[in-house]
């Protein structure tokens, strides 16, 4: 109950989060286009890649974006012990956050969400584009995207080189601002 899907508003507010990265084939090309909007986002990223590309972390603080903890290996909540999420999540931390948590695949148990909340911010989404599945294509994320924001929603892309994120960012951004949607980091 205390896990946020949306900002509770009713302003024309989106929060705009990225998944599992940093990725060096991605993230600063994401932050780019989010540089040329002045927009701020959150990364969710991985303690692994974070470890390997701590110069990427960097550059996301540096711009005045938020990192959220997203996990160490990217394990999935309903399949891993109590101790195993709660390993993964503070193995994490200190190249992440200690504050904001996103359980890859957006699962957990109850009990995981229980002994996480108590610490962490625990972010889920309302809007999942799907741009990580190849498959599914660029347009068809889009248009999700376009049809499901509305005021409060915190949407979900992913900083992969494979992710859709990477063509349809500045066409969505573009359409959000010109339907009277402003971007934020706060919940």
């Amino acid at each position: 109950p205390d896990a946020i899907f949306r900002i509770k508003t009713t302003e024309k507010l989106l929060c705009l989060t990225f998944d599992d990265g940093p990725d060096p084939g991605s993230t600063p090309h994401l932050l780019d286009i989010l540089d040329e909007y002045k927009i701020k986002a959150i990364f969710f990223c991985s303690g692994k890649a974070a470890v390997e590309y701590p110069i990427l972390i960097k550059q996301i603080t540096e711009k005045g974006h938020l990192i959220g903890n997203h996990g160490f290996n990217h394990l999935n909540g309903w399949k891993s012990s109590l101790q195993k999420c709660i390993a993964e999540v503070s193995d994490s931390a200190p190249y992440t956050s200690f504050r904001l948590f996103r359980p890859p695949y957006g699962r957990l148990r109850p009990n995981q969400y229980m002994k996480l909340k108590g610490t962490y911010k625990i972010v889920f989404w309302d809007v999942m584009a799907y741009d990580f599945d190849s498959e599914f294509g660029s347009l068809k994320s889009l248009d999700i995207l376009k049809k499901k924001i509305r005021p409060g929603s915190i949407i979900v892309l992913h900083d992969k080189v494979h992710s859709a994120a990477n063509k349809i960012l500045v066409e969505f951004i573009d359409f959000a601002v010109n339907q009277g949607y402003r971007f934020v980091i706060t919940f």
